[in-house]
């Protein structure tokens, strides 16, 4: 693989995280006063503008009909479905303990990388992935008293389409960039959320403060618009499962952010639960990731 590629894609990685480490603290900020419809799926909406704006303004045709599928699945998973199953379980969760459940996004996208992207992790590889999920999902259970919750359940169903969504997005970038997928994609999910947040807030209206509006254009900027770009390019030029892994210190940030504009208390038991995490993948950070396409995007 080229190391100059590779180098490139885990910084664009590192800066993706780094938006979406705040995606958590800032929908709980959001749903504290507006509904979690108008939160979870009112963000692509407003993200779709700026990705018409920028479609419009760069006179993009449409994506060839091969595309369509790998849009759609972008769409409905990262700017559908995991949005709206996370802005529905911070109404019960914290948004450290999502954090940690969340936290098995990497171990998801590597799944889809095999399974979608063609991509074969070493063995080695696997084994970090497998050790740090294995902590991420004792912690989850041992805070909810060896339960599963609803909670619980909405966010690991979120990570599954989500990681779904990271794979084939990366995947697709590889052909057309990452601003691309992200563009079309938004537009794509445009017809699916324009009524459910339409009939929402004509039903209930929209109340907030300066701070619940701070909270939702954070999300509808940052986290499904600027941040997926950057990451989607660095997937696509360092490789699904490999730079997947960066998001093993998402939880780590989100646990500060969520302390410093939340007020969160955060446990000893959590902290250490990231500090494991992360080393443990970190272990594996160097393993061989066999990928069948070089990136070009």
């Amino acid at each position: 693989m080229n190391r100059a590629n590779e180098a490139r894609g885990l910084l664009l990685g590192a800066v993706g995280i780094t938006c979406f480490s705040f995606t958590l603290p800032m929908t709980r900020l959001a749903v504290t006063e507006l509904d979690p419809i108008v939160v979870g799926l009112g963000r692509a909406l407003v993200a779709a503008c700026f990705g018409a704006m920028i479609l419009l303004w760069k006179r993009e045709p449409l994506p060839a009909r091969r595309h369509w599928p790998s849009l759609a699945i972008v769409a409905l998973g990262a700017m559908i479905a995991f949005p709206l199953l996370t802005s529905i379980a911070l109404r019960h969760a914290p948004s450290s303990h999502a954090a940690v459940v969340t936290g098995l996004l990497p171990l998801s996208t590597a799944l889809f990388a095999v399974l979608r992207a063609h991509e074969r992790p070493s063995k080695a590889f696997w084994v970090a992935a497998l050790a740090g999920s294995s902590v991420v999902v004792v912690f989850a259970l041992a805070e909810s008293g060896w339960r599963i919750s609803g909670a619980d359940t909405l966010l690991l169903v979120a990570v599954v389409a989500c990681g779904l969504s990271y794979a084939e997005g990366g995947r697709l970038a590889r052909e057309i960039g990452g601003w691309r997928v992200i563009c079309w994609s938004l537009l794509f999910a445009a017809p699916l959320v324009i009524v459910p947040v339409g009939a929402n807030v004509f039903q209930h209206g929209l109340h907030a403060s300066a701070r619940g509006w701070f909270g939702f254009g954070y999300v509808s900027l940052i986290s499904v618009f600027l941040g997926f770009i950057v990451w989607y390019q660095g997937l696509a030029l360092g490789g699904v499962a490999r730079i997947g892994q960066v998001q093993l210190v998402q939880p780590f940030l989100t646990f500060m952010w969520a302390g410093l504009l939340l007020n969160e208390s955060i446990t000893a038991r959590t902290l250490l639960t990231a500090l494991i995490v992360i080393a443990v993948v970190a272990l594996g950070r160097r393993a061989a990731v066999i990928r069948p396409v070089p990136a070009t995007a």
